[in-house]
Protein backbone atom coordinates (compact mmCIF):
# COMPACT_ATOMS: atom_id res chain seq x y z
CA UNK A 1 0.00 0.00 0.00
CA UNK A 2 1.35 3.43 -0.90
CA UNK A 3 2.10 5.48 2.21
CA UNK A 4 0.69 8.62 0.62
CA UNK A 5 -0.59 9.69 -2.79
CA UNK A 6 -0.21 13.33 -3.75
CA UNK A 7 -2.02 14.48 -6.87
CA UNK A 8 -0.40 17.55 -8.41
CA UNK A 9 -2.23 19.67 -10.93
CA UNK A 10 -0.02 21.36 -13.51
CA UNK A 11 -1.09 24.24 -15.74
CA UNK A 12 2.29 25.03 -17.31
CA UNK A 13 3.38 27.46 -14.62
CA UNK A 14 6.32 26.69 -12.25
CA UNK A 15 5.52 24.11 -9.60
CA UNK A 16 4.79 25.40 -6.12
CA UNK A 17 7.12 24.70 -3.22
CA UNK A 18 4.69 22.10 -1.87
CA UNK A 19 4.53 20.35 -5.24
CA UNK A 20 8.33 20.30 -5.58
CA UNK A 21 8.67 18.86 -2.08
CA UNK A 22 6.13 16.11 -2.80
CA UNK A 23 7.87 15.21 -6.05
CA UNK A 24 11.29 15.19 -4.42
CA UNK A 25 10.12 12.63 -1.86
CA UNK A 26 8.30 10.41 -4.36
CA UNK A 27 9.37 6.85 -5.04
CA UNK A 28 6.71 6.47 -7.75
CA UNK A 29 5.53 9.12 -10.21
CA UNK A 30 2.61 8.67 -12.61
CA UNK A 31 1.69 11.07 -15.37
CA UNK A 32 1.64 11.80 -19.08
CA UNK A 33 4.89 11.85 -21.03
CA UNK A 34 5.30 15.62 -20.67
CA UNK A 35 4.80 15.33 -16.90
CA UNK A 36 7.37 12.59 -16.51
CA UNK A 37 9.88 14.75 -18.42
CA UNK A 38 9.74 17.52 -15.79
CA UNK A 39 13.19 18.08 -14.19
CA UNK A 40 11.66 17.87 -10.70
CA UNK A 41 10.86 14.15 -11.13
CA UNK A 42 13.47 12.20 -9.11
CA UNK A 43 15.76 10.13 -11.35
CA UNK A 44 15.40 7.03 -9.18
CA UNK A 45 11.60 7.08 -8.93
CA UNK A 46 9.51 4.42 -10.63
CA UNK A 47 7.65 6.02 -13.52
CA UNK A 48 4.18 5.08 -14.80
CA UNK A 49 2.95 6.44 -18.11
CA UNK A 50 -0.64 7.41 -17.34
CA UNK A 51 -3.08 5.76 -19.74
CA UNK A 52 -5.80 3.97 -17.82
CA UNK A 53 -6.12 5.73 -14.47
CA UNK A 54 -7.76 2.62 -13.02
CA UNK A 55 -4.75 0.45 -13.88
CA UNK A 56 -2.38 3.08 -12.51
CA UNK A 57 -4.40 3.27 -9.28
CA UNK A 58 -4.06 -0.49 -8.77
CA UNK A 59 -0.30 -0.31 -9.26
CA UNK A 60 -0.07 2.63 -6.87
CA UNK A 61 -2.11 0.74 -4.26
CA UNK A 62 0.47 -2.09 -4.36
CA UNK A 63 3.45 0.29 -4.17
CA UNK A 64 5.47 0.51 -0.96
CA UNK A 65 6.46 4.12 -0.57
CA UNK A 66 5.21 7.57 -1.52
CA UNK A 67 3.51 8.19 -4.83
CA UNK A 68 2.77 11.31 -6.89
CA UNK A 69 0.29 11.57 -9.73
CA UNK A 70 0.71 14.50 -12.13
CA UNK A 71 -2.28 15.75 -14.11
CA UNK A 72 -3.08 18.77 -16.24
CA UNK A 73 -5.13 21.56 -14.70
CA UNK A 74 -7.33 20.87 -11.70
CA UNK A 75 -7.28 17.08 -11.14
CA UNK A 76 -10.49 17.31 -9.08
CA UNK A 77 -12.50 18.72 -11.98
CA UNK A 78 -13.36 15.86 -14.38
CA UNK A 79 -9.91 14.51 -13.48
CA UNK A 80 -8.03 11.64 -11.90
CA UNK A 81 -9.03 12.29 -8.29
CA UNK A 82 -12.41 10.57 -8.66
CA UNK A 83 -10.82 7.31 -9.84
CA UNK A 84 -8.01 7.40 -7.30
CA UNK A 85 -10.50 7.88 -4.46
CA UNK A 86 -12.59 4.87 -5.49
CA UNK A 87 -13.14 2.65 -2.42
CA UNK A 88 -11.60 -0.45 -4.03
CA UNK A 89 -8.17 1.23 -4.16
CA UNK A 90 -8.09 2.31 -0.51
CA UNK A 91 -5.85 5.29 -1.26
CA UNK A 92 -5.40 8.35 0.93
CA UNK A 93 -5.20 11.26 -1.50
CA UNK A 94 -3.84 14.77 -1.06
CA UNK A 95 -4.57 17.21 -3.90
CA UNK A 96 -2.49 20.21 -4.96
CA UNK A 97 -4.68 21.81 -7.65
CA UNK A 98 -3.82 24.15 -10.49
CA UNK A 99 -5.96 26.33 -12.74
CA UNK A 100 -8.43 24.07 -14.55
CA UNK A 101 -8.21 23.87 -18.32
CA UNK A 102 -11.78 25.17 -18.56
CA UNK A 103 -10.95 28.24 -16.47
CA UNK A 104 -7.81 28.80 -18.54
CA UNK A 105 -9.73 28.48 -21.83
CA UNK A 106 -12.32 31.06 -20.81
CA UNK A 107 -9.52 33.31 -19.55
CA UNK A 108 -7.85 33.13 -22.96
CA UNK A 109 -11.21 34.12 -24.50
CA UNK A 110 -11.66 36.93 -21.96
CA UNK A 111 -15.06 35.58 -20.89
CA UNK A 112 -16.72 34.70 -17.59
CA UNK A 113 -17.70 31.07 -17.23
CA UNK A 114 -19.95 30.77 -14.20
CA UNK A 115 -22.88 30.67 -16.66
CA UNK A 116 -21.32 27.97 -18.88
CA UNK A 117 -22.19 24.31 -19.26
CA UNK A 118 -19.20 21.96 -19.05
CA UNK A 119 -19.29 18.57 -20.78
CA UNK A 120 -16.82 15.78 -21.43
CA UNK A 121 -16.98 14.39 -24.96
CA UNK A 122 -16.02 10.82 -25.84
CA UNK A 123 -16.97 8.89 -28.95
CA UNK A 124 -19.64 7.02 -26.96
CA UNK A 125 -21.42 10.20 -25.77
CA UNK A 126 -20.47 12.70 -28.46
CA UNK A 127 -24.04 13.13 -29.69
CA UNK A 128 -25.24 14.08 -26.21
CA UNK A 129 -22.42 16.61 -25.84
CA UNK A 130 -23.47 18.12 -29.17
CA UNK A 131 -27.07 18.35 -27.95
CA UNK A 132 -25.89 20.39 -24.96
CA UNK A 133 -24.16 22.72 -27.43
CA UNK A 134 -27.44 23.02 -29.34
CA UNK A 135 -29.41 23.83 -26.20
CA UNK A 136 -27.09 26.31 -24.48
CA UNK A 137 -25.30 29.47 -25.65
CA UNK A 138 -22.05 28.85 -23.77
CA UNK A 139 -20.53 25.37 -23.45
CA UNK A 140 -17.02 24.18 -22.65
CA UNK A 141 -16.26 20.78 -24.16
CA UNK A 142 -13.40 18.68 -22.81
CA UNK A 143 -12.59 16.70 -25.94
CA UNK A 144 -10.93 13.36 -26.62
CA UNK A 145 -9.63 11.54 -29.72
CA UNK A 146 -12.53 10.94 -32.09
CA UNK A 147 -14.65 13.49 -30.25
CA UNK A 148 -12.90 16.74 -31.02
CA UNK A 149 -13.76 20.12 -32.53
CA UNK A 150 -14.22 18.76 -36.06
CA UNK A 151 -16.65 16.06 -34.93
CA UNK A 152 -18.58 18.56 -32.81
CA UNK A 153 -18.91 20.95 -35.74
CA UNK A 154 -20.01 18.23 -38.17
CA UNK A 155 -22.77 17.01 -35.84
CA UNK A 156 -24.00 20.53 -35.19
CA UNK A 157 -24.68 20.78 -38.94
CA UNK A 158 -26.69 23.92 -39.69
CA UNK A 159 -26.75 25.18 -36.09
CA UNK A 160 -24.10 27.87 -36.30
CA UNK A 161 -21.80 28.61 -33.37
CA UNK A 162 -18.44 30.22 -32.75
CA UNK A 163 -15.69 27.82 -31.64
CA UNK A 164 -12.79 28.89 -29.44
CA UNK A 165 -10.36 25.97 -29.68
CA UNK A 166 -7.59 25.87 -27.08
CA UNK A 167 -4.76 23.42 -27.73
CA UNK A 168 -2.02 22.53 -25.22
CA UNK A 169 -3.01 25.23 -22.76
CA UNK A 170 -0.04 26.27 -20.64
CA UNK A 171 2.43 24.37 -22.79
CA UNK A 172 5.11 25.54 -25.17
CA UNK A 173 2.85 24.73 -28.15
CA UNK A 174 -0.25 26.53 -26.83
CA UNK A 175 -2.56 27.71 -29.60
CA UNK A 176 -5.96 29.41 -29.38
CA UNK A 177 -8.06 29.57 -32.55
CA UNK A 178 -11.43 31.28 -33.09
CA UNK A 179 -13.56 30.03 -36.00
CA UNK A 180 -17.20 29.78 -36.97
CA UNK A 181 -18.48 26.21 -36.80
CA UNK A 182 -18.72 25.81 -40.58
CA UNK A 183 -14.92 26.21 -40.87
CA UNK A 184 -13.85 23.98 -37.97
CA UNK A 185 -13.98 20.64 -39.81
CA UNK A 186 -11.51 21.94 -42.40
CA UNK A 187 -8.65 21.81 -39.87
CA UNK A 188 -6.72 19.15 -37.95
CA UNK A 189 -6.62 19.70 -34.18
CA UNK A 190 -4.30 18.34 -31.54
CA UNK A 191 -5.85 16.07 -28.88
CA UNK A 192 -6.93 16.60 -26.24
CA UNK A 193 -8.08 20.21 -26.21
CA UNK A 194 -10.74 22.42 -24.67
CA UNK A 195 -13.31 23.78 -27.11
CA UNK A 196 -15.65 26.62 -26.19
CA UNK A 197 -18.88 26.58 -28.20
CA UNK A 198 -20.45 30.02 -28.06
CA UNK A 199 -23.47 31.81 -29.50
CA UNK A 200 -26.76 31.04 -31.15
CA UNK A 201 -28.95 34.04 -30.35
CA UNK A 202 -31.78 33.12 -27.98
CA UNK A 203 -34.70 31.58 -29.85
CA UNK A 204 -32.77 31.10 -33.07
CA UNK A 205 -31.35 27.96 -34.55
CA UNK A 206 -28.95 29.99 -36.64
CA UNK A 207 -26.82 33.06 -36.34
CA UNK A 208 -23.28 33.38 -35.04
CA UNK A 209 -21.61 35.36 -32.36
CA UNK A 210 -18.04 36.27 -31.61
CA UNK A 211 -16.21 35.00 -28.53
CA UNK A 212 -18.26 37.43 -26.50
CA UNK A 213 -21.50 35.76 -27.65
CA UNK A 214 -24.76 37.55 -26.95
CA UNK A 215 -24.89 40.71 -24.92
CA UNK A 216 -23.60 39.96 -21.43
CA UNK A 217 -25.90 40.54 -18.48
CA UNK A 218 -25.20 43.65 -16.48
CA UNK A 219 -25.02 41.72 -13.20
CA UNK A 220 -23.81 38.27 -12.27
CA UNK A 221 -25.98 35.27 -11.58
CA UNK A 222 -26.14 33.20 -8.42
CA UNK A 223 -26.20 29.61 -9.72
CA UNK A 224 -23.40 28.07 -11.75
CA UNK A 225 -24.37 26.82 -15.19
CA UNK A 226 -27.16 29.37 -15.64
CA UNK A 227 -27.13 32.94 -16.86
CA UNK A 228 -28.09 35.90 -14.70
CA UNK A 229 -31.70 35.59 -15.85
CA UNK A 230 -32.18 32.21 -14.13
CA UNK A 231 -34.76 31.31 -12.97
CA UNK A 232 -36.83 32.67 -15.87
CA UNK A 233 -39.33 35.43 -15.14
CA UNK A 234 -42.33 33.19 -15.86
CA UNK A 235 -43.00 30.51 -13.26
CA UNK A 236 -44.53 27.14 -14.03
CA UNK A 237 -44.99 24.68 -16.90
CA UNK A 238 -47.83 23.86 -19.28
CA UNK A 239 -48.80 27.49 -19.38
CA UNK A 240 -51.93 28.71 -21.11
CA UNK A 241 -51.83 29.01 -24.90
CA UNK A 242 -51.99 32.81 -24.67
CA UNK A 243 -48.53 32.82 -23.09
CA UNK A 244 -47.19 31.61 -26.43
CA UNK A 245 -49.32 33.88 -28.63
CA UNK A 246 -51.01 30.77 -29.97
CA UNK A 247 -53.36 31.06 -32.91
CA UNK A 248 -56.93 29.79 -32.40
CA UNK A 249 -56.30 26.56 -34.33
CA UNK A 250 -53.24 25.82 -32.19
CA UNK A 251 -55.20 25.74 -28.96
CA UNK A 252 -54.12 22.36 -27.62
CA UNK A 253 -55.10 22.19 -23.96
CA UNK A 254 -52.23 22.84 -21.54
CA UNK A 255 -53.30 19.68 -19.70
CA UNK A 256 -52.57 17.60 -22.82
CA UNK A 257 -49.22 19.31 -23.23
CA UNK A 258 -48.34 18.57 -19.60
CA UNK A 259 -48.98 14.86 -20.07
CA UNK A 260 -47.09 14.78 -23.36
CA UNK A 261 -44.03 16.32 -21.73
CA UNK A 262 -44.38 13.98 -18.74
CA UNK A 263 -44.32 10.96 -21.05
CA UNK A 264 -41.38 12.31 -23.07
CA UNK A 265 -39.28 13.34 -20.07
CA UNK A 266 -36.95 15.71 -21.98
CA UNK A 267 -33.64 16.28 -20.22
CA UNK A 268 -30.14 17.67 -20.63
CA UNK A 269 -28.30 15.99 -23.49
CA UNK A 270 -31.49 14.93 -25.30
CA UNK A 271 -32.58 16.01 -28.76
CA UNK A 272 -36.34 16.50 -29.04
CA UNK A 273 -38.25 16.60 -32.30
CA UNK A 274 -41.50 18.55 -32.06
CA UNK A 275 -43.30 17.84 -35.34
CA UNK A 276 -46.22 20.10 -36.09
CA UNK A 277 -44.97 22.47 -33.42
CA UNK A 278 -47.64 25.13 -34.02
CA UNK A 279 -47.19 27.95 -31.53
CA UNK A 280 -44.03 26.33 -30.18
CA UNK A 281 -45.47 25.92 -26.69
CA UNK A 282 -44.38 22.28 -26.28
CA UNK A 283 -41.03 22.95 -27.98
CA UNK A 284 -40.23 25.88 -25.69
CA UNK A 285 -41.20 23.97 -22.58
CA UNK A 286 -39.03 21.01 -23.60
CA UNK A 287 -36.14 23.45 -24.14
CA UNK A 288 -36.70 24.92 -20.69
CA UNK A 289 -35.95 21.47 -19.27
CA UNK A 290 -32.47 21.77 -20.83
CA UNK A 291 -33.03 19.60 -23.90
CA UNK A 292 -32.05 20.53 -27.44
CA UNK A 293 -35.17 20.99 -29.56
CA UNK A 294 -35.94 21.04 -33.27
CA UNK A 295 -39.41 22.47 -33.93
CA UNK A 296 -40.80 21.40 -37.32
CA UNK A 297 -43.84 22.95 -38.98
CA UNK A 298 -45.08 23.32 -42.55
CA UNK A 299 -46.36 26.85 -41.79
CA UNK A 300 -43.58 29.46 -41.89
CA UNK A 301 -45.62 31.75 -39.65
CA UNK A 302 -45.81 29.00 -37.04
CA UNK A 303 -42.02 28.65 -37.18
CA UNK A 304 -41.68 32.39 -36.64
CA UNK A 305 -44.06 32.29 -33.66
CA UNK A 306 -42.14 29.39 -32.12
CA UNK A 307 -38.87 31.32 -32.47
CA UNK A 308 -40.48 34.41 -30.92
CA UNK A 309 -41.82 32.36 -27.99
CA UNK A 310 -38.37 30.88 -27.42
CA UNK A 311 -36.84 34.35 -27.27
CA UNK A 312 -39.44 35.45 -24.76
CA UNK A 313 -38.75 32.51 -22.46
CA UNK A 314 -34.96 32.62 -22.89
CA UNK A 315 -34.79 29.22 -24.59
CA UNK A 316 -32.68 28.03 -27.50
CA UNK A 317 -34.35 25.99 -30.19
CA UNK A 318 -34.00 25.40 -33.91
CA UNK A 319 -36.97 25.81 -36.21
CA UNK A 320 -37.30 23.86 -39.45
CA UNK A 321 -39.87 24.80 -42.08
CA UNK A 322 -41.11 21.77 -44.00
CA UNK A 323 -43.69 19.02 -44.27
CA UNK A 324 -43.26 15.74 -42.44
CA UNK A 325 -42.37 13.01 -43.03
CA UNK A 326 -40.13 14.14 -45.92
CA UNK A 327 -38.46 16.96 -44.01
CA UNK A 328 -37.34 14.56 -41.29
CA UNK A 329 -34.78 12.80 -43.48
CA UNK A 330 -32.10 15.44 -42.97
CA UNK A 331 -32.57 15.90 -39.22
CA UNK A 332 -30.14 14.47 -36.65
CA UNK A 333 -31.22 11.47 -34.60
CA UNK A 334 -33.81 12.25 -31.88
CA UNK A 335 -34.01 10.89 -28.35
CA UNK A 336 -37.71 11.63 -27.93
CA UNK A 337 -40.38 12.83 -30.37
CA UNK A 338 -43.66 14.68 -30.02
CA UNK A 339 -45.92 14.37 -33.05
CA UNK A 340 -48.34 17.27 -33.01
CA UNK A 341 -49.55 16.70 -36.56
CA UNK A 342 -49.35 14.22 -39.42
CA UNK A 343 -50.92 11.17 -37.81
CA UNK A 344 -49.87 7.56 -38.27
CA UNK A 345 -47.60 8.07 -41.35
CA UNK A 346 -45.43 10.57 -39.47
CA UNK A 347 -45.43 8.41 -36.34
CA UNK A 348 -44.26 5.42 -38.39
CA UNK A 349 -41.45 7.44 -39.95
CA UNK A 350 -40.35 8.65 -36.52
CA UNK A 351 -40.45 5.11 -35.12
CA UNK A 352 -38.07 4.02 -37.89
CA UNK A 353 -35.47 6.37 -36.37
CA UNK A 354 -35.79 4.48 -33.05
CA UNK A 355 -36.15 7.29 -30.48
CA UNK A 356 -36.65 6.18 -26.89
CA UNK A 357 -40.15 7.63 -26.69
CA UNK A 358 -42.81 8.98 -29.04
CA UNK A 359 -46.00 10.77 -28.03
CA UNK A 360 -48.89 11.74 -30.29
CA UNK A 361 -52.55 12.60 -29.97
CA UNK A 362 -55.67 12.02 -32.05
CA UNK A 363 -59.14 13.55 -32.12
CA UNK A 364 -60.96 10.38 -33.22
CA UNK A 365 -60.80 6.73 -32.21
CA UNK A 366 -60.02 5.61 -35.74
CA UNK A 367 -57.04 7.97 -35.95
CA UNK A 368 -55.86 6.86 -32.49
CA UNK A 369 -56.03 3.19 -33.51
CA UNK A 370 -53.90 3.90 -36.59
CA UNK A 371 -51.23 5.57 -34.45
CA UNK A 372 -51.30 2.71 -31.94
CA UNK A 373 -50.82 0.17 -34.76
CA UNK A 374 -47.93 2.16 -36.22
CA UNK A 375 -46.11 2.17 -32.87
CA UNK A 376 -46.89 -1.46 -32.07
CA UNK A 377 -45.75 -2.61 -35.53
CA UNK A 378 -42.45 -0.82 -34.91
CA UNK A 379 -41.94 -2.74 -31.66
CA UNK A 380 -42.90 -0.02 -29.21
CA UNK A 381 -44.78 -0.64 -25.97
CA UNK A 382 -47.90 1.51 -26.29
CA UNK A 383 -50.27 3.17 -23.86
CA UNK A 384 -53.39 5.05 -24.89
CA UNK A 385 -55.67 7.26 -22.79
CA UNK A 386 -58.83 9.22 -23.51
CA UNK A 387 -58.46 12.64 -21.92
CA UNK A 388 -61.17 15.17 -21.25
CA UNK A 389 -60.26 18.70 -20.21
CA UNK A 390 -62.83 21.34 -19.34
CA UNK A 391 -61.75 24.94 -19.02
CA UNK A 392 -64.03 26.76 -16.58
CA UNK A 393 -64.62 30.47 -16.11
CA UNK A 394 -64.03 31.13 -12.40
CA UNK A 395 -65.17 34.75 -12.61
CA UNK A 396 -68.52 33.84 -14.12
CA UNK A 397 -68.99 31.14 -11.50
CA UNK A 398 -68.17 33.54 -8.65
CA UNK A 399 -70.49 36.21 -10.01
CA UNK A 400 -73.35 33.72 -10.31
CA UNK A 401 -73.33 33.03 -6.59
CA UNK A 402 -73.54 29.89 -4.48
CA UNK A 403 -75.22 26.91 -6.11
CA UNK A 404 -74.93 28.26 -9.64
CA UNK A 405 -73.68 25.92 -12.38
CA UNK A 406 -70.13 26.06 -13.71
CA UNK A 407 -69.67 28.04 -16.91
CA UNK A 408 -67.49 26.25 -19.43
CA UNK A 409 -65.20 28.18 -21.71
CA UNK A 410 -63.78 25.23 -23.65
CA UNK A 411 -64.00 21.43 -23.58
CA UNK A 412 -61.32 19.23 -25.15
CA UNK A 413 -61.59 15.47 -25.68
CA UNK A 414 -58.52 13.80 -27.17
CA UNK A 415 -56.69 10.48 -27.28
CA UNK A 416 -53.11 10.55 -25.93
CA UNK A 417 -50.85 7.83 -27.34
CA UNK A 418 -47.36 7.18 -25.97
CA UNK A 419 -44.84 4.65 -27.20
CA UNK A 420 -41.70 3.45 -25.38
CA UNK A 421 -38.95 1.64 -27.23
CA UNK A 422 -38.40 -1.86 -25.94
CA UNK A 423 -34.84 -2.61 -24.77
Amino acid sequence: MADRVTVIGWDGSPLTEAARAALGAASLVAGAAHHLALPEVPPGAERIRLGSVGLAARRIARHRGTAVVLADGDPGFFGVVRTLRAPEHGLEVEVLPAVSSVAAAFARAGMPWDDAQVVVAHERNLRRAVNVCRAHPKVAVLTSPGAGPAELALLLRDVHRTFVICEELGGAQERVTVLTSDKVADHVWRDPNVTLVIGGGIGSGAGTAGPGGAAAPTSGGWLAGHDAGYPPPVRGWSLAAEEYAAAPDEGEAPQLRALQLARLGPRQGDLVWDIGSGSGAAAVEAARFGAAVIAVDRDPDACARAAAAARRFGALLQTVHGTAPGVLNDLPEPDVVRVGGGGAPVVAECAARRPERIVAHARTRDAAEEVVRALADAGYAVECSLLQSVDLDPKATADAGQGAGWRERERTVVFLIAGSRAG
